[in-house]
């Protein structure tokens, strides 16, 4: 029996795997709290995971156990302190803060150029390497105390007994820190000296321990159970698709959906990313650079359906979407403050103030911009998409409409972070994945062309 923790920056999900089959899945709400800045929600966190694992009946079974979590976060710990649980020297500060803002002028400064970190320069704290310079120069004292950082996913395997690690797949999630051409630390990292302070580099598969006594006595776990390095959620979604079997071209693209909708493109051209907004490069399980576009899929659905009073639970039908498209009903960026191809835009809704269906507009409006990434990336090949937006069919159909050249296949269960970060325990880097993949028909929507031009001509002009 596998055990996965999956914190992601709104849920947090703890999934039993038996072989290839999620046979428990247990979900809590994720948020952060206040204090002396806007922070994880640390002990709440620990206290569900221990009271979960504790009333599970598999939890006895559990032989090895991951962490996958989302990126731009890492603890600032005194890693000698005897008690694990109060070794952080600062809370773990919450990357949407834009307090960090106030520190850009003087960081834009400090920061990599593009070219060696493939990173830009984002908003609040999406740069790890922003944080740690907004924490030493706001708190240097409790900063100081620190004698490891350990990002977000080892973390939590440090916390349940495992050894101190780095990983790579979140060290080279833009955050400044990581070269990912060179495979080393960024001319940042080396410069503030933080690159000490992060623990020896382990491979996401690697054990780096079992769970510790005390944890085995408050959780259930053996003290046998194998704990492994862990692994960046997005990553963990794309593993999957490296080995795949029946690779139908070289190049691909696999669309990871949830608060942040990322675009990881296989083979695509990182020299090429500088021109375009809010486009990277992350770095894979194998150290390798990977062609990135992203915005705030999840995030920005929610928030104009809410905006036009509309049910984010309930899918559009057909009908809904034509008319939408009929009577060009839209909206335009950004709803995600400042993330995204259009950045700080001020959102137009050109629509009725309530209109019928608001996730209609909202599932295109989406589309428009999964599709718009996609041509950022210059993307070829066959798209997969994983996770949450696989629950609004017609949005996936949308994009198949939106891009006739590409086939476009959904994977058929939504729980593929969490199957590539099992996968790590007894990792095989030969070992050839059979995914459940479901081929999607494109929509046949009339008038989606014009309505996808018009959209796009409304953004450049609001950007003049």
């Amino acid at each position: 029996m596998k055990a996965v923790l999956d914190i992601g920056k709104t849920h947090i999900k703890l999934l039993f795997v038996l072989g290839d089959e999620q046979v428990a899945s247990f979900s809590c709400k994720n948020a952060p709290i206040a204090g002396q800045y806007p922070q994880a929600d640390v002990d709440n966190i620990w206290d569900w995971i221990v009271e979960t694992l504790k009333s599970c009946t598999y939890t006895k079974e559990v032989e090895g156990f991951v962490v996958t979590t989302h990126g731009a976060t890492a603890a600032l710990i005194d890693g000698k302190s005897a008690d694990r649980s109060k070794a952080l020297t600062l809370p773990i500060l919450d990357y949407e803060y834009q307090g960090i803002d106030e520190c850009t002028p003087h960081y834009k400064r400090e920061r990599p150029n593009f070219s060696e970190s493939l990173s830009p320069l984002l908003p609040a704290g999406l740069n790890l390497g922003k944080q740690l310079y907004w924490l030493q120069e706001k708190y240097p004292q409790e900063f100081a105390k620190a004698n490891a950082i350990l990002l977000y996913p080892q973390y939590w395997a440090w916390r349940l007994g495992g050894e101190l690690s780095s990983e790579v797949t979140s060290l080279g999630c833009h955050t400044d820190l990581w070269q990912p051409a060179e495979r080393q630390f960024s001319s940042l990292a080396i410069k503030k000296e933080w690159a000490k302070l992060f623990p020896p580099l382990k491979n996401a598969w690697d054990c780096i321990g079992e769970v510790s006594a005390e944890v085995s006595k408050k959780t259930s776990l053996p003290i046998s159970c194998k704990l492994y390095c862990g692994i960046h959620d997005s990553n963990a979604s794309f593993l999957r698709y490296l080995n795949i079997e029946s690779q139908p071209t070289e190049q691909f693209t696999v669309m990871s959906t949830g608060t942040w909708t990322i675009l990881m493109q296989s083979g695509g051209e990182v020299s090429a990313l500088h021109d375009k907004v809010d486009t990277l490069a992350n770095v894979d399980i194998n150290s390798s650079p990977v062609s990135c576009a992203r915005f705030m899929g999840g995030r920005e659905y929610e928030r104009i359906c809410t905006t036009l009073g509309g049910n984010i639970k309930m899918n559009p039908t057909e009908s809904e979407i034509q008319d939408a498209i009929s009577n060009y009903w839209r909206v335009t960026p950004d709803f995600s403050e400042g993330n995204g191809p259009f950045p700080d835009l001020t959102p137009q809704l050109l629509c009725p103030e309530r209109p019928t269906a608001p996730q209609a507009i909202a599932t295109l409006y989406c589309a428009l911009m999964i599709n718009q990434r996609l041509n950022d990336l210059q993307a070829k090949g066959a798209i997969y998409i994983e996770g949450a937006f696989l629950k609004n069919p017609l949005l996936c159909r949308l994009v198949a409409q939106l891009r006739p050249q590409q086939p476009v296949f959904a994977s058929t269960d939504n729980t593929g972070t969490v199957l590539g970060a099992a996968a790590l325990i007894g990792y095989q880097k030969q070992r050839q994945y059979s995914l459940d993949l479901e081929k999607v028909e494109p929509s046949e929507f009339s008038g989606l062309d014009s309505y996808a031009n018009e959209w796009f001509e409304l953004i450049k002009s609001a950007q003049h």
